[in-house]
């Protein structure tokens, strides 16, 4: 089957979460006919909770993001972002490609402080 690029588009771990939850409570609801869908459902979820999307809302996703708007960053660095928050000034380096010659000290002391106000770490 063929996917056209109107249709495509990335999900971050917060969005696959919620799309898998809700799918392991409909199977749950049927009969027991996916089984291997549900198992690959239950450890998908059990995974992704203990990331950093487990604290995230739609809300403080979308609040980063729109933050981020005054920096030159790719759709696939913001997601990045979004699943990995940086912390430090290496994770930057590690997700924006050529982070050095892209972002200034300055941008990079930014992206760090809006990743911990809008999406906090893990406990």
């Amino acid at each position: 089957m063929e996917t056209t690029k109107a249709n495509a588009a990335f999900l971050c771990n917060y969005e696959v979460m919620q799309i898998l939850q809700k799918l392991k409570d409909n199977t749950q609801k049927k009969h027991k006919r996916e089984g291997s869908l549900a198992t690959v459902t239950y450890e998908t979820v059990h995974y992704l909770q203990d990331t950093e999307c487990k604290n995230q809302s739609a809300e403080s996703i979308q609040k980063f993001l729109e933050a981020m708007k005054g920096f030159k960053l790719t759709k696939s660095e913001k997601l990045m972002m979004v699943n990995t928050p940086p912390r430090t000034e290496l994770e930057i380096q590690l997700i924006v490609q050529e982070s050095e010659e892209r972002l200034s000290e300055e941008d990079v002391r930014k992206i760090i402080e809006l990743a911990n106000e809008f999406l906090p770490a893990t406990p």
